[in-house]
């Protein structure tokens, strides 16, 4: 009669898991058909590999979740966004992610926009609950920002002041509390919050500090 040892069981099973491992970490896209250095590199490089799986798996769960045209809106947004990765071939030297997030290699420029677009998608179609907070600006508590807190990677926050919203990343450590989006900046300490606001239509930028509700 023919036995087989435990080890022998789980080494096999180590390998089986290795295996489903290695093939995980192959992006959505076809490596066969990848052009230029961006995607040569995804294809070469496990991490970027899992972190395109991450952003293929948000996008899916947003797609599903637009109505009433928003889904050709949000595939010719990945479009774009698809091209401005691709740009990260340019990354050799000093290249600026945020207003201070820098990187100076291709890989670090993919990584920081995979990890910032699968979080941004995470935010805007609420898939991840959010935890919202209120803060009444320039002592008049009808003076209001609301913020929403993500715990994607980077922690997100999506700010609303009247018409306006915004989606910022947390930028460094939590420690620094350093939030950065397009044209606006958060400082957050405690209670307080410190609110940098360019307005497009105007010009101006709103320079406002907050107290939590």
């Amino acid at each position: 009669m023919r036995t087989t040892s435990f080890a022998s069981l789980s080494f096999t099973a180590c390998l089986v898991c290795a295996s489903s491992f290695v093939l995980a970490q192959k992006p959505t896209f076809d490596c066969a058909k990848a052009q230029g250095e961006v995607e040569e590199l995804i294809c070469s490089d496990p991490s970027l590999a899992a972190l395109d799986q991450e952003l293929a798996e948000a996008y899916r769960a947003a797609l599903a979740k637009a109505r009433d045209g928003l889904d050709k809106q949000l595939k010719v947004e990945q479009r774009g966004w698809v091209k401005g990765r691709n740009e990260c071939w340019k990354a050799k030297n000093k290249t600026w992610i945020t207003a201070t997030w820098t990187v100076d290699t291709v890989k670090d420029c993919v990584d920081a926009h995979y990890r910032l677009r699968t979080a941004e998608l995470q935010a805007i179609w609420r898939l991840l609950p959010p935890k919202t907070v209120s803060f009444a600006c320039q002592n008049n508590p009808a003076n209001v920002v609301v913020a929403d807190f993500f715990a994607t990677d980077p922690t997100t926050i999506r700010l609303e002041r009247g018409d306006r919203t915004a989606t910022l990343w947390l930028v460094g450590s939590e420690n620094n509390a350093l939030y950065e989006g397009q044209n606006v900046s958060v400082i957050l300490k405690g209670n307080d919050l410190k609110l940098s606001w360019l307005d497009t239509r105007t010009g101006e930028t709103d320079e406002l500090q907050c107290k939590k509700q």
